[in-house]
């Protein structure tokens, strides 16, 4: 994995920066898993459901669950960004962490056997099976692009989010949003800030100053950004523990994206009404 590459908070912005944000912004860059979409259930419910079409026992979804999580933080590690940098190809490289994620909780497969079960779990991580749109995400995205922002994706995942993944669910370029920073595709990934300099490069040269980053993660989404010299703002949809660290740091930290929109427009009501003021004198 990268490292955070000496990120740290520079004067991040208070909730009341709102009311003169969104007239400065020309492009709002958004994470996708944990602020678009969400996994249905668990990834070792997927994993144990494939071993059992093999007919496989695999009794012990949590445990699957907890070697996947190794096994993807190892392969990460030994070959970052989905094995970009090797030229590993997709495919093999979720081979490995998949045989390593079974492997980790104790259950091993002959060749023949285990290519079943990758080839289930493969495909079924390539559709929209395992995921679900939060209900605020479309609305969100295309109130941004009528404002005549620019939108783009900055996120930690391989070609299929982008060509299968999000079309599947809905979530469309040209639509909800004009471009994407894949990791697997661009090559760095997020904590790097390199990701966001390529998003700001994708907008057209957008500077930092007009650009909102909306992600889920300290590390990974506010401190880069924000080291860039771009806004950011954290959702917090499932009340995690660390949210209210994070709030007492004065990161502004909000439950879904209808509070991010409302927080934006009531900022934006305000200038006018300013503006109407001194107008008026």
């Amino acid at each position: 994995m990268y490292s955070n590459c000496g990120v740290h908070h520079q004067n991040p912005p208070s909730m009341s920066l709102s009311s003169s944000l969104l007239s400065k912004l020309r492009l709002v860059t958004v994470d996708v898993t944990g602020t678009l979409i969400a996994y249905r259930g668990q990834l070792g419910d997927y994993y144990c459901m494939a071993a059992k079409s093999a007919g496989m026992p695999c009794p012990d979804y949590a445990r699957v669950h907890q070697g996947f999580k190794l096994a993807y933080a190892d392969m990460s590690r030994r070959h970052p960004c989905f094995g970009h940098a090797a030229a590993m190809p997709t495919a093999e490289w979720w081979k490995v962490c998949v045989r390593d994620s079974f492997a980790r909780a104790g259950y091993e497969y002959d060749d023949d056997t285990f290519e079943r079960i990758f080839r289930r779990i493969y495909a079924t991580f390539g559709s929209s099976a395992p995921y679900s749109v939060f209900p605020d995400a479309h609305r969100f995205l295309r109130w941004l692009r009528r404002r005549g922002l620019a939108v783009g994706i900055v996120s930690n995942a391989e070609y299929r989010y982008r060509d299968v993944v999000l079309p599947a669910l809905g979530l469309n370029q040209g639509s909800e949003w004009d471009f994407g920073v894949f990791s697997g595709v661009a090559g760095v990934e997020k904590p790097d800030p390199r990701i966001y300099e390529a998003a700001l490069e994708a907008a057209g040269g957008v500077a930092p100053a007009e650009a909102l980053h909306i992600g889920d993660s300290l590390r990974k989404d506010y401190d880069p950004a924000r080291g860039l010299g771009m806004h950011a703002l954290l959702l917090d949809r499932f009340r995690t523990a660390e949210a209210e660290s994070w709030r007492r740091s004065g990161v502004p930290v909000l439950p879904d994206l209808v509070a991010a929109r409302e927080w934006l427009d009531a900022g934006d009501a305000k200038d006018k009404e300013e503006a109407e003021h001194v107008t008026a004198r």
